[in-house]
């Protein structure tokens, strides 16, 4: 039987390639960490249940993104259906924190008239030694931008699960005060079905409840 959701909510991760988004999210959804990875073509998909509170479980499709610049005609298309975003840098290439801004303003060009909850991520923190990109520089970045920001290791697993929950429960909140809803023709954010659970109107759109058994 496919597990119940109360939501379903599509992510977006995107960066430089070589920053690790790829590792990032088959830490995160298969617990594994690959020493080898090919790179992405276009995009892949994967999708992973997440327990933000006791009893309530949001569904995951996550959207992984190539970086390289033949590929963005391909990639802005997923901007749009997207509610959330992982934006990565490598901690230790510079140039990857550079480019953030430019990432930014391409989401933002691409996902009207939507737009999506970005969480900053500075990746490979386990390579400590060969840090380009201090800390604090990196959250002033995300500050300015209303982002949060935290560092990761896909290597040694670590802040992955963090990164992923933290976002989620942003995006929840926002769905339940309202700020972000449910809308027809839009992928960003769907409703499930939990039987035997009485929902507020803030938290489901009743014409779009869906029994998944």
């Amino acid at each position: 039987m496919e597990a119940i959701w109360l939501y379903q909510f599509r992510l977006i991760v995107i960066g430089d390639s070589t920053v690790g988004k790829s590792c990032l999210i088959r830490r995160f959804t298969e617990g594994r960490f690959a020493q080898v990875s090919d790179p992405t073509v276009g995009v892949d998909f994967f999708s992973r249940l997440v327990e933000i509170e006791p009893g309530k479980r949001i569904k995951l499709q996550i959207w992984d993104t190539a970086g390289q610049e033949r590929f963005r005609s391909i990639t802005r298309a997923y901007y749009r259906n997207s509610v959330g975003g992982l934006l990565l840098f490598d901690i230790t290439n510079r140039r990857s924190f550079q480019n953030v801004h430019d990432w930014l303003e391409e989401a933002r060009s691409h996902v009207q008239p939507h737009s999506i909850v970005f969480l900053l991520v500075g990746h490979k923190c386990d390579l400590e030694p060969q840090r380009q990109v201090t800390r604090q520089e990196a959250e002033k970045l995300a500050g300015a931008y209303g982002m949060r920001y935290v560092e990761t290791s896909a290597r040694d697993a670590i802040n992955v699960e963090h990164a992923f929950t933290e976002l989620t429960r942003d995006i929840f909140h926002l769905v339940r005060s309202g700020d972000i809803t449910i809308q027809e023709g839009w992928e960003g954010v769907k409703s499930g079905f939990v039987p035997n659970v009485v929902h507020s109107s803030e938290e489901v759109t009743k014409s779009d409840r869906r029994c998944l058994c």
